[in-house]
């Protein structure tokens, strides 16, 4: 941890602006570094990994290397971090997105670099080798457990880990070495086995088909600034006082968090978490026809339950940690919920779909007095009007980020007290939907 200096803090205004500057501007294309895919990024949604050539085998290998570095955070602070990169590239947090394939032999080579020894677990996953042997818990020279996995030695170790993605579903993978430490200090990724059906489907069952143009990652997590400076000075952290000040989605902080994935200013923490969508229209013969669902992917590496909460957005839970909500005679036990309670270690896979239940407009106009401009506050996406796909005019001086009469909905962590920043009040897991008029539109 480093403490921010004037300078830093300027930088961090000046980042903060251009971040919500880039929700509103076109629909140009990042790119982030990988060594096993030189696909572009995606503006916003998930940036998958996939594994490299040998991937069309389904035989997917990927060089994650343990690496240590420095993120941004919302209040101007920085924080010392761990993380996997993907292959040799340089530090990133979190780890990239691993995207495999139901029936895959997936090889993950951990190059170690960290001055301890580390390993990797990938919960859910059955038959994991390390080395060539089955991957268990290992015991030091008095019978206390050392890992959950064989670790890489310290500074230059390698293992390699293979398994067989046999369940599709969307998994963590994360050390399996003191834990407690290095989880919490940023070794951690998300995994996604796609089924055999296809790629836009979350399970093998037609019900989970959803638009892979709207699929997006929630990965929650926190940090103990504490924690984190006793290891940048290599001292000892008694983990009986540990409490988290930060919390993250997709490694960032509000509003870091609505940047595009890639951004430039934020070289270390690639992941944006803006979801963007269209209106759910499953009609062909009216505009706008856009008939499939969002997909959210959430997940948790913290020590406490995160009630995430999409405004206006009940959200279909299909999938628990990689297994589909569905019995093994096939009763459907999907359900509908307004917060995403997510525990410990957990993955909820969720899909989802915007509509206007009202059906309001300009010519079926909201039944409500719109109060005196006096008495108004203009918010920062707002597009003077009610109406989606409109944009009117704003009182003298307010100025607007709103691109096309889209509009913004929020969705973060309903603990409030988790939407801070070490005492900086909204800031933490937040992010938005932005909803995009029905095409054609003057979007970009």
């Amino acid at each position: 941890m480093t403490s921010p200096s004037s300078a830093r803090r300027a930088l961090r205004r000046g980042l903060a602006l251009a971040t919500t500057a880039l929700v509103a501007a076109g629909a140009a294309v990042a790119t982030v570094p990988s060594a096993a895919t030189a696909a572009p990024t995606p503006r916003n949604g998930i940036v998958c990994t996939t594994g490299g050539p040998s991937a069309a085998d389904h035989q997917p290998v990927f060089d994650l290397t343990t690496r240590t570095g420095y993120i941004d955070l919302p209040d101007g602070n920085t924080m010392f971090m761990w993380g996997y990169s993907n292959g040799f590239d340089a530090f990133q947090h979190p780890g990239p997105v691993l995207c495999v394939h139901e029936g895959d032999q997936v090889t993950v080579i951990l190059h170690n670099t960290l001055p301890e020894a580390s390993s990797i677990v990938f919960p859910g996953q059955e038959g994991v080798l390390a080395d060539g042997v089955p991957s268990q818990p290992q015991t030091d020279g008095t019978g206390m457990m050392s890992s959950l996995a064989q670790p890489a030695a310290a500074q230059s170790g390698t293992v390699t880990y293979s398994f067989t993605a046999h369940h599709a579903g969307t998994f963590l993978y994360e050390s399996g070495t003191d834990p407690e430490k290095q989880v919490r200090m940023g070794l951690f990724g998300a995994l996604v086995v796609r089924p055999t059906l296809g790629d836009d489907y979350a399970y093998d069952s037609a019900d989970s088909r959803f638009n892979p143009s709207e699929e997006f990652m929630v990965l929650l997590s926190e940090i103990d600034p504490y924690q984190h400076q006793a290891v940048e000075r290599n001292k000892p952290f008694n983990l009986t006082t540990y409490k988290p000040r930060y919390w993250l989605i997709n490694g960032r902080g509000y509003p870091d968090s609505i940047a595009d994935n890639g951004a430039s200013w934020l070289p270390n923490q690639p992941y944006g978490s803006l979801a963007t969508v269209k209106p759910y229209q499953p009609d062909p013969t009216k505009p706008g026809y856009h008939p499939e669902s969002g997909m959210a992917r959430y997940l948790s590496v913290g020590s406490e339950d995160y009630p995430f909460h999409p405004h206006g957005n009940n959200g279909l839970v299909v999938g628990r940690d990689g297994r589909p909500m569905k019995t093994d005679a096939g009763q459907d036990l999907s359900m509908e919920k307004f917060a995403i309670n997510i525990g410990p270690g957990q993955t909820w896979d969720v899909l989802f779909r915007w509509f206007d239940a009202e059906h309001y407009s300009k010519e079926n106009p909201v039944p409500t007095t719109v109060p005196d401009l006096a008495n108004q506050v203009v918010g920062t996406f707002y597009s003077g009007s009610p109406y989606l796909g409109n944009k009117e005019a704003l009182p003298p001086g307010v100025e607007s980020l709103n691109q096309c009469g889209e509009y913004y909905i929020i969705s973060h962590n309903h603990a409030l007290y988790q939407i801070t920043s070490w005492g900086v009040t909204m800031t933490g897991p937040i992010t938005y939907m932005r909803i995009e008029p029905p095409e054609p539109n003057t979007c970009n």
